[in-house]
């Protein structure tokens, strides 16, 4: 078995391992005339949120979550066709699905500042966010997250090997499937907006697949090198990890979520909550380089 499908196997480990973690039992409301499946836990400000990658749930961030619900405020939930959480008509791009987003938190009376976390495909999703709306984000943490050109040049998807193909229509649901078919739309979106340098960035990046070598896996291995470079003054912390970082590295998204919480208090003091004390993080061997870009 050669390299990329070994690669790929691994992927699908990770995703069977989900099913060995799990968080407390979600709970659904009507947002919009839909139900939405999520869970709320924790207290104070800033309010971090979870966006799963392309087809995952919310059990990705079981190892993380209870870290997180004790620092603050913290919502994990599924987008529509995830889950419990009903199907949508609208189109299954960045732009409809961050407006569901902001409904769920509108209705769950969850204020802004908001510390973004995506994974994977969800950090695309958090990164159309962040851009929207600037003035709502305290931070933004991508964890080996989609570039906004991933499906550009050797990464797109006619070009993929026929058993790549295969797999990911075999092994994918129909709404996964039409998220994969508007990221180019979501990425445009993106890119078509500017950064705030006000909103601080981190972006976990994983070191493992960059031991692969392949046109195509070359082709995301730069774009993973590249996405810190769309935010100038981001941090860049390579990970011992493959792409499933929340499973298999959960200290490195804990940390930096840690770190974004300190910060947020730290610059909005008149946000503070009094009853809840900031944790600042302590170092921790998660990472094999950091880049700091000024």
């Amino acid at each position: 078995m050669d390299m990329k499908h070994r690669t790929f196997l691994g992927l699908v480990l990770t995703l069977w391992l989900v099913g060995c973690a799990s968080l407390p039992d979600a709970v659904s409301e009507i947002v919009d005339n839909r139900k939405v499946e999520h869970l709320v836990a924790g207290q104070g400000s800033p309010v971090v949120i979870f966006e799963n990658g392309l087809g995952g749930t919310l059990d990705w961030w079981a190892k993380v979550w209870p870290d997180a619900v004790n620092q603050t405020t913290s919502l994990a939930y599924h987008r529509a066709g995830y889950g419990k959480s009903e199907a949508s008509t609208a189109a299954r791009d960045g732009t409809h699905i961050v407006e569901e987003l902001r409904a769920l938190l509108k209705v769950r009376q969850l204020d802004p500042p908001y510390i973004l976390v995506g994974h994977s495909l969800g950090g695309l999703y958090m990164q159309l966010f962040a851009r929207k709306y600037p003035k709502d984000v305290a931070s933004l943490v991508l964890v080996d997250a989609t570039h906004p050109e991933q499906l550009k040049g050797a990464g797109d998807p006619e070009a993929w090997p026929a058993w790549l193909k295969l797999s990911f229509g075999l092994l994918t649901s129909g709404t996964a499937k039409q998220e994969l078919a508007a990221l180019n739309s979501t990425g445009q979106a993106v890119l078509s907006l500017p950064v705030n340098p006000a909103v601080p960035v981190t972006v976990l990046s994983a070191l493992r697949p960059m031991e692969v070598s392949s046109p195509m896996v070359d082709d995301a291995n730069r774009k993973r090198a590249d996405l810190a470079n769309l935010y100038p003054r981001s941090r860049q912390v390579w990970v011992d990890s493959g792409h499933g970082i929340p499973l298999e590295k959960p200290e490195a998204v804990v940390e930096a979520v840690r770190a974004a919480v300190h910060m947020a208090r730290a610059s909005r003091p008149s946000r503070t909550d009094p009853a809840s004390t900031p944790c600042v993080p302590t170092p921790q061997h998660i990472a094999c380089d950091i880049q700091q870009r000024q």
